[in-house]
């Protein structure tokens, strides 16, 4: 089950250094659907609430060009709620990850 999350007010900046997704042998994950290589970027989501890190997964065949402390808009953010080996989280998953333009207020 896929979850559309509302990212509305809140604001995403870019916590650690873009990562190959990989499968429990050391080797890049591919989506499923597409075959296109996957990518994890560490962000922190921070609205009046508070803050909380969590890991996107991107697709794409190249490295995406994001850095550390970038502001950014995560586009089509879903969540994926899973349960494995009696052990459970929560996975996020976007499209891409933009630029936050200085003009745009979170």
């Amino acid at each position: 089950m896929k979850l559309a999350i509302d990212t509305t007010g809140k604001t995403f900046t870019v916590t650690k250094a873009v990562e190959e997704k990989k499968d429990q042998n050391g080797r890049q994950k591919a989506d499923r659907n597409t075959n296109e290589l996957l990518w994890q970027v560490q962000v922190m989501a921070l609205d009046e609430t508070g803050g909380e890190v969590i890991n996107v997964t991107l697709a794409g065949n190249a490295m995406p060009k994001v850095n550390v402390g970038a502001v950014v808009v995560p586009v089509e953010l879903e969540a994926m709620p899973w349960a494995t080996n009696g052990r459970n989280g929560v996975a996020y998953k976007a499209k891409t990850l933009t630029p936050q333009t200085a003009g745009k207020s979170a």
